[in-house]
């Protein structure tokens, strides 16, 4: 079968002569000289090797091929309209949701307090907060679920754009009543005999601290474990034991019967960053939400703000 191409330009200029019925009119419709729609009309004829239009000094005619073409062109634009009205639609709804990926440190507090911020001058954006481990945020960013993450992953990744927002230590989390407590700081060595709570073996946190401490000769037993830092600081709270978690999640959230301990010997830290994929512009909320969370992050001294 033989290849026609076709151009969406000479289609529609085809229709517009033949709802005019003459050149001129359908030229006007269309913002263009005779001359240029007359030689789209004639690229049109020469793909489909036919007449469609009987031409004369007074009127333009429909040939009977230009008639038949005429109700399938007709009907290929009225669906090509509704097939942009449709994208269209889904565009406006899509910018309507503003989805960010986020560690559950992050969630704890930080993204809510933004997200509150960013309400009150876009008020019709909808939020949606995925808190997971630092590889699902990673993936969300990565297959276009989230329009950015937060998390302390992704700056070595070639397909994601990380933009560091602040520096933060892990500290020793325990309860205000503890002897340790009291301490300006402490070594890892001040742990061995402490009940160690920490989260489970394959996040993120976890890994960090185990790759800081492969190192040690001598390091603290873990005697319990929760999936998320914010079920560790639970267990903490209980009175079960201590646990080493990022600076954040105790500047935000935690309870008031806990206090947290500069650890060294030695001293881990992370970047928390805003990750993107790579070339990406961000839409005017999203926009607005980094701004948010600067804003927000700006009021915590206990964290080390990125420029």
């Amino acid at each position: 079968m033989k290849r026609i191409n076709l151009t969406l330009d000479e289609v529609q200029a085809f229709v517009a002569v033949a709802h005019a019925g003459s050149f001129k009119g359908a030229a006007d419709a269309l913002f263009l000289s005779q001359p240029a729609l007359s030689r789209r009309v004639d690229k049109l004829e020469q793909a489909l090797e036919v007449r469609l239009l009987e031409r004369t000094t007074r009127r333009v005619a429909l040939t009977a091929e230009g008639r038949e073409f005429l109700a399938h062109a007709e009907r290929g634009l009225a669906a090509l309209r509704m097939g942009v009205d449709e994208v269209e639609r889904e565009v406006a709804r899509r910018a309507a949701i503003l989805t960010v990926a986020c560690i559950p440190t992050v969630a704890s507090a930080l993204l809510p307090r933004a997200f509150a911020r960013l309400a009150i001058d876009h008020p019709d954006v909808r939020l949606r907060m995925l808190d997971e481990g630092a590889p699902e945020v990673l993936r969300a960013v990565q297959s276009g679920e989230a329009e950015l993450g937060l998390s302390f992953t992704g700056a070595s990744h070639p397909e994601i754009d990380f933009q560091p927002l602040l520096t933060e230590d892990y500290v020793l989390a325990l309860r205000t009543d503890h002897p340790l407590a009291r301490r300006p700081g402490l070594s890892w060595r001040d742990l061995l005999a402490e009940p160690m709570v920490a989260v489970a073996g394959d996040s993120g946190n976890r890994v960090l601290i185990d790759q800081a401490l492969s190192r040690l000769k001598q390091r603290p037993v873990v005697q319990f474990e929760a999936n998320h830092v914010a079920g560790a600081l639970g267990l903490v709270e209980a009175g079960l034991g201590v646990a080493v978690v990022p600076r954040l999640a105790l500047s935000m959230g935690a309870g008031a019967a806990l206090v947290g301990v500069s650890l060294k010997q030695p001293r881990i830290e992370r970047t928390l960053g805003l990750i993107t994929r790579q070339g990406r512009r961000l839409g005017g909320p999203a926009q607005a939400l980094v701004q948010a969370l600067q804003s927000e992050l700006a009021l915590w001294p206990s964290t080390s703000l990125v420029s």
